[in-house]
């Protein structure tokens, strides 16, 4: 059964956030797919004969509790997670690595004891300045950045379907061969992280 983790932290208030676009993604997909979260130990868990979804409830520090509690076969895995690195919209996709700084990451990496599982790294861009870059992730997407994700929810998805129905190396392919680059439709202020919303979340996780 492969196994899909989508990363971000519980609660209301964070929801919309940048930390969040693998709960996001999970979600959209779900809703694609016509299933239905539900509450299990330190989880939300979507389930199908092929493939099982799961949100971490244990916010974004400790997610890999929740991932070595559900993920049977890392091979099988999937990981998605924000990347500060990657622009906005921009997918990336790696069978393994280190964690970039990324905490769920990091968490998950520590808890599995290895580097060796597939991961989809989705671009939120970055701030100004490092100081702001833990506001930064906890902050929500504003209006136009949702617009250029939608583009990139849609692709995601497909390159999802091809790893559920014949794993890493078919999405890596179907990737390789659809890839698009959404930044540059982006206005100037949000390539650069400019343009968020104005009330930032203070506490990090």
């Amino acid at each position: 059964m492969k196994t899909i983790v989508g990363l971000g932290n519980p609660g209301e208030s964070y929801q919309q956030s940048k930390h969040n676009i693998g709960f996001m993604l999970l979600d959209y997909y779900a809703l694609y797919r016509k299933m239905m979260f539900k509450k299990d130990g330190n989880a939300l868990l979507a389930k199908r004969n092929q493939f099982l979804l799961i949100k971490p409830t244990t916010y974004m520090n400790l997610s890999g509790k929740a991932v070595v509690r559900y993920v049977d076969n890392i091979e099988d895995s999937l990981i998605i997670c924000d990347d500060i690195y990657l622009p906005l919209g921009e997918i990336r996709l790696r069978s393994s690595g280190g964690d970039g700084g990324h905490n769920g990451l990091k968490s998950i990496i520590s808890e599995l004891g290895t580097h060796d599982f597939g991961r989809m790294r989705i671009g939120v861009g970055k701030p100004e300045h490092t100081s702001m870059l833990r506001d930064y992730v906890l902050d929500d997407f504003t209006e136009n950045e949702i617009d250029i994700l939608k583009k990139t929810t849609d692709f995601a998805v497909k390159l999802l379907d091809c790893f559920i129905a014949k794993g890493f190396q078919s999405m890596l392919n179907h990737y390789s061969k659809n890839k698009k680059s959404y930044s540059g439709s982006l206005p100037i202020e949000l390539k650069s992280g400019k343009g968020n919303s104005e009330s930032m979340t203070t506490g990090g996780k």
